[in-house]
């Protein structure tokens, strides 16, 4: 839930060549995670949740995108075909969401980001501590 202090606005972004291009919406004020699983950590991905249905891709990305998966093949790891980046996926930790890579939205929207951590190398453990199921929501 978002006060009038943090509004709900639409945030640009994509990946690094262009290709793959998103708008989602979601506060100003955003809380990111930061995963230790074998895929983040690599990656040095930071990213924070949203409901499916505050996400929405762009023009021809959909044809510039490949997915990886792996382990219990819940997580869809999406990545542009030409350059790489993952800009945004589909998390194990939400699957009715979209995790979005937050150093991937275009400057100047948002505000103020909260760092969380994820032990994804203990990942039941920690999705039960850390309630991130509930931020791809609705009502969040």
């Amino acid at each position: 839930m978002t006060s009038n202090a943090n509004p709900i606005i639409i945030h640009n972004g994509g990946c690094h060549c262009g290709h793959v291009k998103w708008q989602v919406e979601t506060a100003s004020s955003v809380i990111v995670w930061e995963c230790n699983c074998s895929d983040c950590s690599m990656r040095g991905n930071i990213h924070f949740v949203v409901p499916r249905s505050k996400f929405k891709l762009l023009g021809e990305s959909e044809h510039y995108l490949t997915t990886y998966t792996f382990g219990t093949h819940m997580a869809k790891h999406t990545f542009c075909k030409i350059c790489g980046i993952t800009s945004f996926y589909i998390p194990r930790s939400n699957p009715d969401g979209i995790a979005v890579t937050y150093k991937c939205v275009d400057p100047g929207t948002l505000k103020h980001v909260e760092i969380r951590t994820f032990d994804g190398k203990n990942w039941e453990r920690s999705y039960e501590q850390t309630s991130i199921g509930r931020f791809s929501k609705s009502d969040q």
